[in-house]
Formats: structure tokens, sequence, C-alpha cells
């Protein structure tokens, strides 16, 4: 599947440097994010102008799915989603994002990687290289 929407986590391992997940995306015909991710990432209490000025420029190349109530199929799905499982709303929302647009979340959750392992995959361990203890474990 070459379409991929990501996580919270996932968006700060790739704004990290995770060379693996970006290699993992580079090449897909599109990736998105929710726009509960958008709002999570900037909402962290210790979140930086250069952070924020480094998300700015990574939303623009990715496309963000806001929950609208013209978006009834989605609606409806974060709704079942909600009602069937234990996840949480946000969650719910985000994975019911991914359905809806035939995307493979990529997440750090394993909550969401056991409960839809097909339609998830862990977020690609950033391999050190040898001398380069400054790179962050995801």
């Amino acid at each position: 599947m070459s379409r991929f929407l990501l996580d919270t986590n996932a968006v700060i391992a790739l704004l990290r440097g995770n060379l693996q997940l970006n290699d993992e995306i580079a090449n897909a015909e599109w990736v998105g994010i929710s726009i509960i991710t958008k709002l999570e990432f900037l909402s962290f209490s210790d979140i930086t102008e250069a952070d924020t000025s480094l998300f700015i420029a990574f939303e623009s190349r990715v496309e963000i799915i806001d929950i609208a109530n013209a978006q009834a199929d989605l609606l409806h799905a974060v709704v079942k989603l909600k009602k069937e499982t234990r996840v949480k709303l946000p969650d719910a929302i985000i994975v019911a994002s991914a359905l809806e647009y035939r995307a493979r979340l990529i997440t750090a959750d394993t909550q969401i990687l056991n409960q839809w392992p097909g339609q998830t995959m862990p977020i690609p361990r950033q391999l050190e290289q040898p001398g380069d203890e400054s790179l962050d474990e995801t």
C-alpha cells in the first residue's frame, strides 16, 4: 500500500530525522495526517518556534484530513469505531481517517497496531550510525 496516514508519534519521529520512516514514505502516492495530529503536535506544552516552523513546512507537503459535518462517511466511520472499540475518540478519528482514505496508519500506539494489524504499521526504528549517539530513539 503506498498511501500512508501518520499518527502524531510518527510525525515526531519523522521530524526528528527518522531516515527509515522517511524512506518508507518517500515514494508514496499519498501521505496525510489527521487534523487531530496537527492539533496534538501544535499543542505540546514545550513546543518551540523551531518545532512549529518545521511542522508548518512539513504540513505543506501532506494532506490534512479535516473533520467536517459534510464528511458524512468519515463521521459515520468514527462513530462506529468508537462504539465498537475501546479506543479514545482522537484515536478513533485517526484510525477512521486511515480506513476511509485507504491509507496505512503509521503509529507507535500498540493498542492500535494490535487492533488493526493489516491497516497499520509500526514506526520504523531509527538505525544509529556507529559513533552517533545524538539520534533519538522513537
